[in-house]
């Protein structure tokens, strides 16, 4: 069975299989050496100019999966020597053009970027074009061609660069959200999350026997991935690895549905903040609208609370399909609750790297939410939950929400938002288009339908939030901290 989408992603998963194992056997610093020779065995090239260079690149890849440069404050990275220097031109004119008297492209251009061949065919100078696209909407033949590169074109907030000396990709740290979006378009696998996979195989080793346990916080957005056995099966292979226990991050997301419905009709006027990309948005690009985000933690962070004040003694590792949940644990408001994130790719290299065979399992179960907390996954599922807060509590509040998921979806609700042009008193965002079930570290992005998600939220042994959070103590009229 495929697990994975393309073969880039089986390069990452393989590298980040071949670290795990040689971290639970302290090997690591034979890693430049080993993994290299089982990713590319040579002698012959496959993909690149030369094996030389192939294993280069692996070597890169093996620098990522250990943590990259932890210098850098973004967890999104780019592996130089795996940048193919796509062309740098975003319109150029193809073999289809005609030589035609009109020459409508050059009438289009302002800027005289557009002259003539000596065989009356059109060209575009590169240093002379502002790439307004005027010249290929004009041409009757559609001969000019716009080519984007596919970091740039994935990028919704313009964070990827391209060195016009070099012809290589850089990341604008000042700009990006971290979304992960650029890291599956990348045809080259030039980007990549930097992983942490190294520190969770050490915090499970040092638990196995220590003073502390080590617990998963798992996203409920793990309903749509791991096709080839069932959640309960899971849960139980990722006990073998050595957590403790495996909480539902829907936990948490019942308490941030009760926190949100509460600062809402506070306020008055209200964004989520469940999506960290989301909010990194909003704090990069749309500064002056930070103060209607929600103060209230994400599911993740909530989760972890709840498991760290049952056992003091607890570790947890957040397992997810989101990348920005890496930049998100390391604010100053996540890091004393969560300790690792993990992403769907990574769980599988790991499971992988112990030979566990999660599909031979027995079921363990895994009943910590309710269903509107498990709905949180997909896109919708916030709004729902904050209005079934007012429902239990019978507070009659006009919530007027507007949804958004997707960058650019996200990026054009807060700026009308932010003029007054949408009605709404409560935006809920998400950086990945349908929600975290499409979210950058999935094992696979065929979009997935909210349906599953809905499924497992009705398999949920409590409907109501309240019922959910009375489980743990939890009372709706107080502070759920």
């Amino acid at each position: 069975m495929r697990l994975f989408d393309t073969r880039i992603q089986e390069l990452k998963y393989k590298v980040l299989r071949s670290v795990a194992r040689l971290a639970y056997e302290d090997k690591l610093a034979n890693a430049y050496v080993t993994i290299p020779k089982e990713i590319v065995p040579g002698p012959k090239a496959e993909m690149r100019c030369c094996i030389y260079k192939e294993r280069a690149i692996v070597d890169q890849r093996v620098y990522l999966a250990l943590g990259g440069d932890r210098d850098n404050p973004n967890v999104i990275q780019i592996a130089d020597i795996a940048c193919e220097e796509c062309p740098i031109q975003r319109y150029h004119v193809s073999e289809s053009c005609q030589g035609c008297i009109t020459h409508r492209c050059m009438e289009s251009c302002s800027f005289g970027a557009i002259r003539l061949k000596p065989n009356r065919q059109a060209e575009i100078d590169p240093n002379v074009c502002k790439e307004c696209g005027k010249c290929a909407k004009a041409c009757p033949y559609g001969a000019i061609i716009e080519t984007v590169r596919p970091c740039v074109r994935s990028c919704k907030v313009n964070a990827i660069r391209i060195d016009r000396d070099t012809m290589k990709a850089s990341i604008d740290n000042g700009k990006c959200v971290a979304c992960g979006a650029c890291v599956y378009q990348c045809p080259f696998g030039a980007i990549q999350d930097t992983s942490y996979i190294v520190d969770a195989v050490k915090m499970l080793k040092e638990a196995d026997g220590g003073d502390f346990n080590v617990y998963a916080i798992l996203a409920p957005a793990i309903v749509s991935q791991f096709k080839y056995a069932r959640v309960t099966q899971l849960v139980t292979g990722i006990k073998k690895l050595g957590f403790r226990d495996v909480v539902e991050a829907a936990l948490g997301a019942d308490v941030t549905a009760v926190k949100d419905a509460t600062e809402l009709a506070a306020k008055g006027k209200l964004t989520s903040s469940c999506c960290p990309a989301f909010v990194a948005m909003i704090e990069k690009h749309f500064p002056k609208m930070k103060e209607f985000v929600s103060e209230n933690p994400s599911p993740m962070v909530e989760a972890a609370k709840i498991v760290k004040k049952s056992d003091p003694t607890a570790k947890t590792i957040f397992i997810g399909p989101c990348t920005a949940k890496k930049m998100e644990f390391r604010r100053d408001e996540a890091r004393p609750f969560i300790d690792c994130v993990l992403t769907f790719e990574e769980l599988q290299a790991l499971l992988d790297a112990r030979e566990i065979k999660v599909e031979t399992l027995e079921d363990s179960p895994i009943d910590n939410a309710s269903f509107f907390g498990r709905i949180f996954a997909r896109s919708g599922g916030v709004t729902e939950a904050v209005k079934e807060v007012y429902l239990e509590k019978g507070i009659d509040f006009p919530i007027v929400p507007e949804r958004c998921d997707g960058l650019e979806a996200c990026k054009l609700a807060i700026l009308k938002w932010s003029k007054g042009l949408i009605p709404a008193n409560f935006i809920e965002g998400m950086a990945c288009e349908g929600g975290c079930i499409n979210g950058a570290a999935t094992l696979s992005h065929t979009p997935k339908s909210a349906a599953s998600v809905d499924e497992f939220g009705r398999l949920a042994k409590e409907t109501r939030i309240e019922d959910s959070l009375k489980t743990f103590g939890i009372d709706l009229d107080q502070k759920a901290d």
